[in-house]
């Protein structure tokens, strides 16, 4: 059960548990928060966050991680005031202008997931641009989910499916027909999870590909997280016997199917 990616779902093979996750996916959250405590405006806590995915995507790089998948923008978060939302399309452009060419001479591989219909043209430009830039780097895999949500996710994923094939409308659809239809199916299904904030929700990122990834929360707000934290979530991970509904024993059966490394 493979994507044309070759990447296998967890849920029918075992992928290789290291010390150090191939897959991480952060829902980035307290911004607000963290310009609040300190009295100043929310965006500043939006502008302080740019300055900690830049830290985690050089601590993830360094740690030999394969893929970094970061929420930016929930389709959700339209529903914010619109001032606000006018400043974040306004960082995630400077983002993208500022950040690609860093990107492409680290090796590190720009990829955007969500839909991108709602940005202005601007923005869908310099999306388009950054991806063909940095799209024969072989280093780390950054993922920026903007305007994403997981249930959009798998439902384009289902109507992509059946436009391709519309005989499939009255049968039935097998988990691997709509895998390499999904956003990330270019990528090995998330390890590890992380969301800072204190909150313990995963607020419909990733529905289908965190069905058995690891789960970690953290209190840090996200202006805070650093390489220090990325490293306590590690250690948690290593900590984690993950059996994909099988039992400890069966872990160490040399014979069963184990996914090969991104």
């Amino acid at each position: 059960m493979k994507s044309p990616a070759g990447h296998a779902s967890s849920t029918a093979e075992i992928p290789p548990h290291g010390d150090v996750p191939r897959h991480v996916a952060i829902i980035m959250d307290g911004n607000g928060r963290w310009a609040k405590r300190r009295h100043l405006p929310r965006f500043a806590g939006h502008r302080r966050g740019v300055e900690a995915v830049r830290a985690t995507v050089k601590a993830c790089a360094e740690h030999g991680v394969g893929f970094l998948t970061l929420f930016a923008f929930s389709s959700e978060n339209w529903r914010r005031p619109p001032d606000e939302v006018a400043l974040l399309m306004q960082l995630f452009i400077g983002a993208l202008e500022n950040e690609v060419q860093k990107l492409h001479r680290n090796g590190i591989r720009l990829k955007v997931i969500g839909d991108q219909t709602r940005f202005d043209r601007k923005i869908q430009a310099l999306i388009a641009d950054g991806e063909r830039t940095t799209a024969s780097n072989t280093g780390l895999t950054l993922t920026i989910a903007a305007n994403y949500g997981g249930r959009w996710d798998i439902l384009q994923a289902f109507n992509r499916f059946l436009k391709e094939n519309p005989s499939k409308a009255e049968g039935a659809i097998r988990e691997s027909d709509l895998t390499p239809f999904l956003s990330m199916s270019y990528a090995p299904e998330p390890d590890l999870f992380i969301r800072t904030g204190g909150e313990q929700r995963v607020s419909n990122f990733l529905l289908w590909q965190l069905a058995y990834t690891e789960l970690h929360f953290t209190d840090a707000l996200w202006p805070d997280f650093n390489a220090a934290a990325l490293e306590a979530a590690f250690a948690s991970y290593r900590e984690r016997e993950r059996r994909f509904g099988r039992t400890s024993e069966q872990l160490d059966d040399a014979t069963l199917p184990v996914a090969t490394g991104a």
